[in-house]
């Protein structure tokens, strides 16, 4: 089995207590359903203690704030805080210091992504033919996060994203091909694909279909749903084992029972999607940020990377 000191992700989770609060001030955000208000990159939220937390965390959603509750660093916030500018802050460094950190952020952010999806391969077993090569991207990856400023600002991060999406889709081909389908044989089909990529509304990949009907991706053949457009689809309790759904739209979709055990998360956009009683067990690639974003009950089985949101609990 991978070793635990290849598969943790510990510091890929995002430490406030740590972070001077650079999604907060980074980053931008427009008056929508997820924000309250407009905000332009690099001014500080008007919620942004002088102590570098959030004055109103504990009723984000209840004040307008719900894209602060969906959104994670991946630890990207402390490793740019306490790592590559060594622990001064935004506010008290020299002349250019605070834009040189808003700039670094979003780079850092976009490589913990990348190092949270190749810890998670390395300990799949099925993808172990591939295992050396993941190990190589995450040491390379990680290499790249401790990097000056200037040559993380000189990263061409789409470039090195596109090198490791292709050991993240051999992954993912590795990790499904054993996965019975609903006729009761394995799945044999060809390879998943999609560019794996995923921002803060968890969006990627190209819509190839809408409002699909409950199953319909499960059915043997069909294992390859990226980038599909699933907007409201209704899939109750539909048989989506081992699917590829990397980049899908399931914005507000009704996957109520659905069966999701084994399935590529990667990029799935589910905000507001409805997982009650589904089952993720083993599915993989699936991030905080959109298990945050949908929603759940007692009832929906998650795998053990990601934790059930508090908002689930108060009403799913």
């Amino acid at each position: 089995m991978p070793d635990h000191q290849t598969t943790d992700r510990s510091a890929l989770r995002g430490d406030c207590a740590q972070c001077f609060g650079l999604c907060c001030v980074a980053l931008p955000f427009s008056a929508s359903a997820d924000f309250a208000v407009d905000k332009p990159a690099g001014r500080p939220c008007a919620n942004l203690g002088g102590d570098h937390r959030c004055g109103i965390h504990a009723d984000l959603r209840a004040k307008g704030f719900t894209g602060c509750t969906v959104y994670d660093c991946f630890g990207a916030g402390q490793k740019v805080s306490q790592v590559t500018f060594g622990g001064q802050d935004w506010r008290t460094g020299p002349e250019g210091h605070a834009r040189r950190m808003f700039d670094t952020f979003p780079v850092v952010r976009q490589l913990h992504e990348l190092l949270w999806y190749l810890t998670e391969a390395l300990g799949l077993e099925a993808a172990r033919p591939v295992h050396p090569d993941l190990r190589r991207a995450l040491e390379e990856t990680e290499r790249l996060t401790r990097g000056t400023p200037e040559e993380l600002a000189a990263l061409d991060v789409a470039a090195h994203r596109q090198e490791v999406n292709v050991l993240l889709l051999r992954t993912s081909e590795l990790a499904r091909a054993g996965v019975p389908a609903p006729d009761g044989k394995p799945d044999t089909g060809g390879r998943p694909g999609g560019n794996g990529k995923s921002g803060k509304s968890g969006k990627g990949g190209n819509g190839n279909g809408r409002n699909g009907k409950a199953g319909r991706a499960g059915k043997a053949g069909t294992r390859d749903r990226r980038g599909a457009d699933l907007i409201g689809a209704r899939l109750r309790g539909a048989d989506l084992r081992g699917v590829s759904l990397r980049g899908a739209y399931l914005i507000a979709a009704d996957l109520t029972g659905a069966d999701l055990r084994d399935a590529d998360m990667i990029g799935a956009d589910l905000r507001d999607a409805d997982l009650t009683d589904a089952d993720l067990t083993g599915a993989f690639f699936l991030t905080q940020p959109q298990v945050n974003a949908a929603r759940g009950s007692a009832g929906t089985r998650l795998p053990g990377s990601v934790t059930r949101p508090a908002h689930w609990t108060a009403g799913g």
